[in-house]
């Protein structure tokens, strides 16, 4: 039986990558820490791997007490789903998203527990802000930019060619991780990098917020430019990685993932108001000079107290970016990525289990 350890086994993509792990026979390691809720975590099969990721030395020995365990050997694969996606200061999440890729990488050299594959799950915001631009509008529902018929060959994508430009702490942070794994020879440590675009699923949080706004009876937006939007369900990029994690093609490179669609800025809105009855809705269209505002000050007192404040310089850039396309042709044909959730059905679900759950 093929074994995986999963890092970040506790959070949201985490979690889901551990119980599909299960499902497909693998001997599943859930990487977390001591602190990490093992709500999500609670099937019997699963094996639990202490991990403690901004210690190098300390990683080393816990690599070799688990190597030990499991009779001299180490695991066939390791997804990295471990990371920090929203902290107090830039230091934080270069010692999360950086430092600790690295550690992990260095400690499972060091051990000679160097797996078959080890997928990074890294993110879109590590192009930034790129393709800026004014797109076409169409009617309302439709994707900007893309035939009213939703024609994927007709969109301009973010190619690999163009220059990551992260306008984030945290895409600054984990392409610095992309970058050092880059310069490992995937001959001796075989990886891949997956850089979803917007995850959103059951559990996922940031979203979430969203929809308990939209219940409340309002809906935010940021400019009056139009925006481009991309999402990937999380259950897309699980099966992501477990078909990327196989393939001799996809060693060595990096892969966007989203649903292969793109969608105007309130189909998202729109969609979750329709599952949840449609509630009457006041929507707020709020330009970005005052969110910038509001996010400077927002950053400044989160600084001052040390607390992780939402609205701050990280979040301004992302809630006024336009541009979210990306090409996922090269993830479809070297691993034959197949997106099977598009925004109609994985809001419903997401939805649906946010209703059976109660947090709605």
């Amino acid at each position: 039986m093929k074994k995986v350890l999963v890092t970040g086994a506790s959070g949201f993509i985490g979690s889901f990558i551990v119980s599909e792990g299960l499902e497909r026979g693998y001997d599943v390691w859930a990487g977390v820490r001591e602190t990490s809720s093992r709500a999500y975590l609670t099937d019997s099969r699963i094996n639990f791997a202490q991990l403690s990721l901004n210690n190098k030395q300390k990683l080393v020995d816990q690599l070799y007490s688990f190597k030990s365990m499991m009779g001299g050997c180490g695991w066939d694969y390791v997804v990295h789903a471990a990371g920090a996606t929203k902290c107090r200061d830039m230091e934080e999440f270069y010692r999360t998203n950086t430092h600790g890729t690295a550690n992990l990488v260095e400690a499972l050299q060091e051990t000679g527990m160097v797996p078959e594959c080890f997928v990074f799950i890294s993110s879109l915001s590590v192009y930034g802000a790129i393709r800026e631009k004014q797109v076409r509008a169409v009617p309302r529902g439709y994707a900007r930019g893309a035939c009213i018929s939703e024609d994927e060959s007709v969109y301009d994508p973010i190619m690999l060619t163009d220059d990551p430009a992260p306008n984030t702490a945290y895409g600054m942070s984990k392409l610095s991780a992309e970058y050092y794994l880059e310069k490992q020879d995937p001959d001796d440590f075989p990886y891949v990098i997956l850089r979803p675009t917007g995850v959103y699923g059951p559990r996922e949080k940031d979203y979430f917020v969203m929809a308990k706004s939209i219940a409340g009876h309002t809906d935010f937006a940021v400019g009056f430019r139009p925006q481009e939007l991309t999402f990937v369900y999380v259950d897309d990029v699980v099966q992501a990685v477990y078909k990327s994690m196989t393939s001799a093609a996809a060693c060595g490179n990096c892969y966007f993932l989203s649903d292969g669609r793109i969608y105007n800025s309130r189909r998202f809105s729109d969609l979750i108001r329709q599952e949840l009855g449609n509630p009457w809705l006041l929507r707020l269209r709020i330009p970005k000079w005052v969110l910038r505002v509001i996010c400077k000050i927002g950053g400044k007192i989160g600084r001052m107290t040390g607390r992780l404040i939402v609205l701050n310089d990280d979040k301004y850039n992302i809630l006024a970016q336009r541009n979210w396309r990306c090409d996922i042709e090269p993830a479809r044909q070297d691993f034959d990525y197949a997106p099977e959730w598009p925004l109609e059905r994985g809001v419903k679900a997401a939805m649906d289990w946010y209703k059976r759950e109660g947090w709605l």
